[in-house]
């Protein structure tokens, strides 16, 4: 970044100073405050989040950046997302005064890959899983990573020279999104095989997956021990939506070395959503659970209807947010979650793709699936978007729309 053009310069450290100020106001105070008494599971108002992610491209558009180099184009769309969430989105994000730099670093797979067919700029694709016999097992591999230390040095040098005197820089990692191993699985056997397998296949498929068990413990106890976890505990996107304002992590103990028991984590199953609830428990969650077990806080689910399942997935002992999907009875997981976890509602991101914005019958719905989770710990997560039908003022009014109906429920 030191090289960057002066004027490409001038409008990131402009843009960084406006997310500065958002960043001091008393509203980010309010917010937070939210987050860490919704997280604990005390009374608040829902609490309302929205991403419209790829429907990003269409608010920040590649015509709208000023910024002449690659580099700094890519810092400008970040930058003016974040002042987008929060002078136009106006949810409950906290905005925050820091610029995050993730680490430089590869990662192997697991000695097989799939071939991915298709999907050019975003479209849909198929894939060739490489596992095409169980006699192939010998070949996996634990995936390994590897930091390049001198380019993230660097990078953050560059970082802080560029934003020095406006936003502090943080290294910060996530690492991975989900432990929840059946999208691994899927890529390796094939989604349609993984089931058949179930039947015909019971145990080396039960081989298999404590492979990739023991393969993501090994990964994950590699990062601990070599200091490349960072604290989630914060504004972090934890989950399939919310954030991880906690005081309840880091764990006892905690030194400032960054321990898996002092995060979160996510789990979820979206790839055997076709599956019985007893093939699940069968085969997913007992290989899951080792996992989710090395963390301090967890959340479950994404896209999958969890309403079969919970008898198993209310078992996971640090269990707190879990996902209800637009298809999931919103009635039946209230009465499974009631006020004892964090009720993440997700609303049908399709309504933000249709032809026209349905204003009305998004408010009825809101309405309605408030109403019968009422006494839960409520968040309204909008995600999973691939349009917003080129119209960015779909995602600020579906927003308003959900604070107010937010605000309605609480009085």
């Amino acid at each position: 970044m030191t090289l960057l053009p002066s004027r490409d310069r001038t409008i990131l450290r402009g843009l960084a100073a406006e997310i500065a100020e958002l960043a001091a106001r008393p509203i980010e105070t309010e917010k937070r405050r939210l987050w860490y008494d919704h997280n604990a599971l005390k009374p608040t108002r829902p609490l309302v989040f929205c991403d419209p992610e790829n429907g990003w491209h269409e608010i920040i558009r590649g015509e709208d950046l000023q910024c002449v180099s690659d580099e700094a184009r890519g810092c400008e769309w970040q930058l003016r997302r974040e002042i987008f969430w929060g002078r136009s989105m106006c949810d409950d994000r906290v905005i925050e005064p820091f610029w995050n730099v993730g680490h430089v670093a590869s990662q192997t797979d697991w000695g097989l890959s799939p071939r991915r067919i298709g999907g050019e700029n975003g479209g849909s694709f198929v894939w060739d899983a490489p596992i095409k016999s169980y006699d192939q097992l010998h070949e996996l591999r634990f995936p390994t990573v590897t930091v390049d230390w001198k380019a993230t040095n660097e990078k953050l040098e560059q970082a802080n020279e560029l934003f020095c005197g406006i936003l502090p820089v943080r290294l910060k990692n996530g690492w991975h999104w989900t432990t929840g191993l059946t999208s691994t699985l899927a890529n390796l056997r094939g989604l349609e095989q993984l089931m058949v397998d179930m039947l015909d296949e019971p145990d080396n498929l039960h081989r298999l997956m404590a492979i990739l068990r023991d393969g993501t413990i090994a990964r994950l106890e590699s990062l601990e021990q070599n200091g490349l976890l960072t604290l989630n505990n914060d504004g972090s996107y934890v989950g399939s939506g919310g954030f991880g304002w906690t005081r309840e992590l880091p764990a006892d103990g905690f030194d400032g070395h960054v321990r898996l028991r002092d995060l979160w984590c996510l789990s979820e199953s979206q790839e055997t959503v076709g599956v019985s609830p007893g093939m699940f428990a069968e085969f997913v969650l007992p290989y899951q659970l080792p996992i989710i077990n090395l963390y301090g806080l967890s959340c479950y689910g994404c896209c999958e209807a969890l309403d079969l399942r919970w008898k198993y997935i209310k078992e996971i002992p640090n269990l707190r947010r879990v996902s209800v999907s637009p298809w999931s009875d919103r009635a039946v997981m209230a009465d499974n979650l009631q006020d004892k976890y964090v009720y993440s509602m997700k609303p049908n991101p399709a309504d933000l793709a249709m032809d026209a914005f349905p204003e009305e019958r998004i408010r009825e719905t809101l309405r309605h699936d408030l109403e019968v989770t009422r006494g839960c710990h409520i968040e309204v997560i909008m995600k999973d978007c691939h349009t917003i039908g080129n119209d960015p003022s779909r995602a600020v009014r579906w927003t308003q729309i959900a604070r107010g109906e937010a605000e309605r429920l609480a009085g």
